[in-house]
């Protein structure tokens, strides 16, 4: 299993020259360049996303000034694409990774609509621009919290695959059950339609469109709703049991090695951790030391 500090590390960061300088300003965040890199691009998703949902409102849209807006950021969002693809030793990696499809589709669909007009004898052509809002899940990136429970969520995966599928017997189960107690004259027409009334149930949600009218079909209701308390809280333990020990593995900064690339130095370290090299200078954000100095 990868630590938490293993993931950046991944795509290889440039020994030297400006692939090495691009690399720091774009995947660390925890220097001064990394933070407005950063900044800058949040407001530019931001107001990306801004233009497509107004672009949806009846009234609001204009047709010129919102396709000159999209190709503004598209070609921006499709340069730091090249640059991210390009300051990286394993550009493969990348591009296969979660974030690095996420680029893709944020900016696919307006060359796609751009060359293949033709698009829209299969689907409607708005449809595909709207998977622009894919840029929103690029924020995500820019925010330590939530690398951090992205990671928690990945390392607890197999718990929760486990916890889904007890839930899916349990809904066969009680589906079934029911479909023999109710049977179709009260709605439970078939097993699928009642494990539909299970997972409702379970999860607490009770729509009301299917309910039990036998004494015995609403004791098992009871029993159901029950056991989805339950339910609800197993997840929660998992996630928040794999989410502590995850910020407890936290590394201080996004600080690399530019010799082994090895990443999470301490911001006042001089020499890296595992090799020993001699670590380049941390840029580090004043207002954030006069407070630490405080």
């Amino acid at each position: 299993m990868k630590s938490f500090k293993q993931i950046p590390t991944d795509f290889g960061k440039p020994e030297r020259g400006w692939r090495a300088r691009a690399y720091t300003i774009i995947f660390e965040a925890d220097t001064v360049t990394g933070r407005r890199f950063d900044l800058t691009l949040l407001m530019l998703i931001v107001m990306s996303v801004v233009t497509v949902i107004a672009d949806s409102v009846v009234g609001v849209n204009n047709v010129v000034l919102f396709n000159v807006l999209e190709w503004v950021f598209t070609l921006l969002f499709t340069a730091e694409y090249i640059v991210r693809l390009m300051c990286v030793r394993h550009p493969w990696r990348y591009a296969t990774s979660f974030f690095g499809i996420i680029d893709l589709l944020s900016i696919l669909p307006s060359y796609l609509a751009f060359f293949l007009p033709e698009f829209h004898l299969l689907i409607d052509v708005r449809l595909l621009r709207m998977l622009r809002i894919f840029r929103i899940m690029k924020i995500t990136r820019y925010f330590n919290e939530s690398q951090v429970l992205w990671q928690a969520l990945r390392n607890s995966r197999y718990k929760i695959l486990v916890f889904l599928g007890t839930m899916f017997i349990l809904s066969i189960i009680l589906g079934t059950l029911m479909y023999v107690v109710e049977g179709p004259q009260n709605g439970f027409t078939s097993i699928p339609v009642s494990m539909y009334w299970a997972i409702v149930t379970m999860t607490t949600t009770g729509y009301g469109d299917i309910h039990p009218k036998t004494p015995l079909g609403q004791f098992i209701t009871s029993c159901s709703m029950l056991l989805g308390y339950g339910v609800i809280a197993l997840p929660t333990g998992i996630v928040g049991a794999e989410l502590a020990m995850t910020m407890s593995r936290r590394p201080p900064t996004t600080r690399t090695c530019s010799h082994c690339l090895t990443e999470g130095h301490e911001a006042a370290a001089v020499f890296c951790m595992h090799c020993g090299e001699k670590l380049d200078p941390y840029e580090s954000d004043p207002a954030i030391s006069g407070a630490t100095a405080r």
